[in-house]
């Protein structure tokens, strides 16, 4: 019996068969790694997200008049809220702004100075607490609720009177790349104002 080998086009289907398992599995092996990737970077920025709540609630907790005698809430707003207390226990409430711009919360701080003691705006601080924060309309960085909250009562609507501010409810969606999993991780947390409350 005469022995015969591959032929060119067995060889061609061969290396072609070779080819797409190649591929198949390199682009499994890039999947599972943009994916492993994808998880550690939400893990990292989850942990992240929780001391941040944790230190804006301890903050809005101990939330009290300026130096200057201002009313504690400066300004209540959807992506920005701006208030006095004092972060560093030095007896002397510094102004503490969060605001959200371009997926980033940021955290700036007022020392007050001068005599009588003011807040210049000139003097701020200003740090970056997180980023890849996916908030919209639908779900605001900041809510406000009064003295009538009961669990499932309507925020206020703004602009609100800021002295009727007795609850502030702060939520963070967060998702490295929105076109990619895992889906967006939602924090939220609720601060009662300690020193202004009446009946909470």
């Amino acid at each position: 019996m005469t022995k015969r080998g591959m032929t060119l086009v067995e060889v061609l289907i061969a290396v072609a068969i070779f080819a797409v398992v190649m591929i198949a599995i390199g682009t499994f092996e890039v999947n599972i790694f943009s994916y492993n990737s994808s998880i550690s970077g939400s893990f990292n920025t989850a942990q992240n997200a929780q001391t941040i709540l944790k230190t804006i609630l301890k903050e809005l907790r101990e939330m009290a008049p300026g130096a200057n005698g201002s009313y504690p809430i400066v300004t209540a707003g959807t992506t920005t809220l701006s208030f006095f207390s004092d972060p560093d226990n030095d007896g002397v409430t510094e102004q503490i702004t969060y605001s959200l711009s371009n997926n980033t919360l940021y955290r700036s701080i007022i020392q007050p100075s001068g005599s009588p003691l003011a807040y210049n705006p000139a003097s701020q601080t200003v740090s970056s607490l997180v980023a890849d924060v996916r908030n919209d309309a639908s779900l605001p960085v900041f809510q406000y609720f009064d003295a009538n909250y009961n669990g499932t009562s309507s925020p206020l609507t703004l602009p609100a009177s800021l002295t009727a501010i007795r609850l502030i409810k702060i939520s963070l969606s967060l998702d490295a790349d929105p076109n990619r999993l895992p889906l967006p991780v939602i924090y939220t947390v609720q601060a009662n104002l300690r020193n202004i409350k009446n009946n909470l």
